[in-house]
């Protein structure tokens, strides 16, 4: 890897003099823990803004290791958009891990941010991602280290703004009592909209302060907004303490992609994707059903071909990368992908970077694609067919047959790979133990190809996570498929997929009820979150330090009065929050934070789904999901959407 020393950011030992008695106690515990690089600061192209030459001061934080939250994009595109403001000036923390966690407790460390030492506590906004439910109790966690109150209510202007962003904010209620603010979708222009009116009522009280950004489109203050629950445990109404506030709030959308940050952070120690990175689109036309992802970033938008030519000269020349990673939901879709695969082969050609879709779908112009970029280094392909068979595949919008996916599969091996990684879901609705069947037969049948084109190397991995029916999907009225079901379905995969060539992997039950709970879940949920906090819950994500006991006991005590008073025991929670099939009137937690996809639509391509009707792509044709109606007033040419031209 080449760095450009002369780069203006490059500011070797500037950390070391920004905080030397810090830096000390800091240093002191380095030799205790693993992967001290974590902690150190000081990456190539890292952003020192003088602390009193700026008015305002942001901690970005990433509520899990350096090792993740340094390939968190979205946190990188906002670290470079607040940092080009001359006013403000943007830092970064991680949560560390258990080790240093430990280590910093016993010493009295608060946790710091990285570019100059400071206090996160000393910052005058804390921005956290929430992208996903594991990242929750690690949230607790982060702002405790930081000696920051966990909960809004015991919060004041001497005490950081605490916001929340990310795909777990389409349902933040389980959380809803920790966190200030939520930025209700994309954060590029919401972030500078924030931080404009919290300069300007930094000097007033807090409710003040959250009063005035309560009235920024996109931004959702809980505290101003109560649910209302019905007998049985529902929720019934949602009361608004102010009638100047909106009712809804309708998520942030950009008309067109902001540019991309040029001079990406490199971190000191390998990370999970150690690699410069391109958006080249967002959003997603296919429609997948279970797909929340999808559903919460239409529509599509796209960077022109010369556009991402030039970013990605730009960002090799000054990263040094030897990895150049096009990211989109389906990169394959964008509809200049062709051209600009062979523009950047062309571009870098001899100079060893390697560029990389992290996102292709199963046909032969994907295959074409992967064999374009793979420089005769064939190692893994990975296809998602999501489930075994037509009628199942139909079901969830997943438009591929049997017979193609075969095709492909032949394609794949007949190019030289020798492994193909197949994933599924289990837990489906309507499905039934027969689709394991038709699992297990398209894994023995892509297995055989590849037998017979490459011999006994060909090697097929299939990995079976459980379905999770979330927010804002076609499937948000579905429950969650119950234990015993999973583990028998289990089963039958395990006794049917073994044999030379073949590899089976799957996810913990465990793991995926506690996802489901906190991703369906109401805001009285958030005593559960804190309590299983307290009892040890960290690092919910990995399987090392995953506390499921902690979980076990929150949800038996019932830690609230609130809980006590709606459910007899753990087990009418349970029941009430994961197993039963809501009704298409009521009310979800969910419901007053809008992605512009309507719940009418919702629930028509639900009734489409029960017969197994498939939805076009909508660059074919619009479905009048809502978008258009939702952001008419955006409408530029940059959309790029049937649905908004």
């Amino acid at each position: 890897m080449s760095i450009d020393t002369t780069h203006p950011t490059h500011r070797i030992g500037a950390i070391q003099g920004s905080g030397p008695v810090v830096w000390e106690r800091i240093e002191a515990l380095l030799h205790r823990v693993i992967k001290p690089g974590r902690y150190v600061g000081g990456e190539y192209n890292s952003v020192h803004k003088a602390w009193d030459a700026t008015d305002l001061h942001i901690c970005l934080a990433f509520p899990d290791l350096y090792d993740l939250g340094m390939s968190n994009f979205a946190l990188m595109i906002l670290y470079d958009v607040l940092n080009r403001q001359p006013d403000l000036l943007a830092h970064r923390t991680y949560l560390p891990a258990p080790d240093m966690i430990a280590a910093m407790r016993e010493a009295g460390l608060p946790l710091y941010a990285l570019e100059s030492y400071q206090p996160v506590s000393t910052f005058d906004i804390l921005a956290i991602s929430t992208a996903y439910e594991q990242l929750y109790a690690n949230s607790l966690e982060l702002m405790d280290l930081a000696g920051i109150p966990i909960r809004s209510a015991n919060r004041d202007v001497t005490t950081p703004l605490v916001i929340g962003g990310g795909h777990g904010t389409f349902n933040p209620e389980p959380i809803a009592d920790f966190f200030d603010v939520f930025v209700i979708g994309e954060a590029e222009d919401a972030i500078l909209e924030l931080t404009g009116t919290f300069q300007t009522t930094r000097h007033t009280s807090r409710d003040e302060q959250l009063r005035a950004l309560a009235q920024i489109p996109g931004l959702y203050v809980p505290r101003f907004y109560t649910p209302v629950y019905a007998v049985g445990g529902g929720i019934s109404d949602l009361t608004v303490a102010d009638p100047a506030l909106p009712t809804t709030i309708e998520k942030r959308l950009m008309p067109a992609l902001p540019a991309t940050p040029v001079a990406q952070l490199v971190p000191n120690v390998s990370t999970v994707h150690n690699r410069a990175i391109i958006e080249i689109h967002r959003g997603c036309t296919r429609g997948c059903r279970f797909c929340q992802a999808g559903a919460v970033t239409r529509p599509i938008r796209e960077r022109p071909v010369d556009e991402i030519v030039a970013s990605a000269e730009a960002v090799v020349q000054q990263t040094g990368y030897e990895e150049l990673a096009l990211l989109s939901l389906s990169s394959a879709d964008h509809t200049g992908i062709d051209t600009l695969i062979r523009q950047l082969i062309d571009q870098f050609e001899g100079r060893h970077v390697s560029i990389s879709l992290p996102s292709l779908h199963i046909d032969s112009f994907s295959v074409e694609l992967a064999e374009m970029l793979s420089g005769g280094r064939h190692s893994g392909f990975t296809f998602a067919p999501e489930a075994g068979s037509d009628a199942m595949r139909h079901r969830i919008n997943k438009d591929i047959s049997t017979e193609a996916l075969l095709s492909v599969a032949e394609e794949v091996f007949a190019r030289g790979w020798r492994t193909i990684k197949l994933y599924f879901m289990i837990g489906l609705p309507a499905e039934t133990d027969e689709d394991m069947e038709a699992i297990i037969e398209l894994s023995h049948q892509v297995r055989q190809i590849g037998n017979r084109i490459g011999g006994r190397k060909a090697e097929v991995h299939v990995s079976v996570s459980t379905f999770v029916p979330k927010p804002d999907t076609v499937f948000q009225w579905e429950p969650l498929v119950d234990e015993e079901t999973v583990e028998r379905r289990q089963r039958i995969l395990k006794q049917g997929i073994r044999g030379r060539g073949l590899k089976l992997s799957w996810n913990a039950y465990s793991a995926t009820k506690l996802e489901t709970l906190l991703t369906r879940g109401d805001r009285r949920l958030g005593a559960l979150v804190e309590r299983a906090w307290q009892l040890g819950a960290r690092f919910d994500a990995w399987d090392e330090w995953c506390n499921q006991d902690a979980w076990n006991q929150a949800i038996a005590e019932l830690p609230s009065e609130e809980l006590r008073a709606a459910f007899p025991s753990a087990r009418a929670l349970l029941d009430h929050q994961l197993y039963r099939r809501r009704q298409p009137d009521e009310r979800l937690p969910w419901d007053h934070l809008q992605t512009g996809v309507e719940k009418r639509f919702l629930l028509q391509d639900y009734r489409r789904s029960l017969s197994g009707e498939l939805l076009t792509d909508c660059r074919e044709e619009c479905h009048a999901c809502g978008i258009l109606h939702h952001y008419r007033d955006l409408q530029t040419e940059e959309w790029r959407c049937p649905v908004l031209s």
